[in-house]
């Protein structure tokens, strides 16, 4: 056998490949955005001690990275099969059942993130229409960062579909 036969595969499973780039791209995104948001404070920071001035748009770029860092760490969180769950009683089950009940958990998700998705966006669209600007220094055009929302959602929404074809038995590489 050849070394890359042996080599093992880190990370979680994968239904294909276009998770896997989905996977890198939301976890470059948030990286970039929790550096990007400790550079701002940091900055606001120092200018406050040193200048006894402030920067006066950190905080708004602050709470939409904040936002964003929040919705794509959280979509990895569903990827990685990281979120919260009451394992002692969860593993008592007998395998069928679990399988059953992570089905419906992945099919009511997906629900509740899809309509969450579909009416951001068309909070973001109704917020273009009208030509609405947040009321700070940046005058941020809102369906900007109302974006994060339908395509934060979006991306939940899609490993929430990686999750059911796992548990279906469709991909799992790894």
């Amino acid at each position: 056998m050849s070394a890359s036969q042996h080599e093992t595969r880190k990370g979680p499973a994968s239904a294909g490949p276009i998770f896997d780039v989905l996977s890198a791209i939301v976890r470059m995104l948030a990286s970039a955005g929790l550096i990007t948001l400790t550079v701002l404070v940091v900055a606001e920071i120092g200018s406050r001690l040193l200048f006894n001035s402030s920067l006066h748009v950190v905080e708004e770029l602050s709470g939409y990275l904040v936002i964003a860092t929040t919705l794509f760490g959280a979509s990895l969180a569903i990827r990685n099969n990281a979120l919260f769950q009451v394992g002692f009683i969860y593993e008592t089950l007998p395998p069928r059942v679990r399988q059953v009940l992570g089905l419906v958990y992945v099919a009511l998700a997906m629900g509740i993130c899809g309509v969450l998705a579909w009416h951001s966006f068309l909070l973001v669209m109704s917020s273009f229409a009208r030509g609405n600007v947040a009321p700070t220094a940046l005058m941020t055009p809102l369906w900007i960062p109302q974006m994060l929302l339908p395509v934060g959602l979006s991306v939940m929404t899609l490993f929430l579909l990686e999750r059911a074809l796992l548990q279906l038995g469709i991909g799992g590489q790894r």
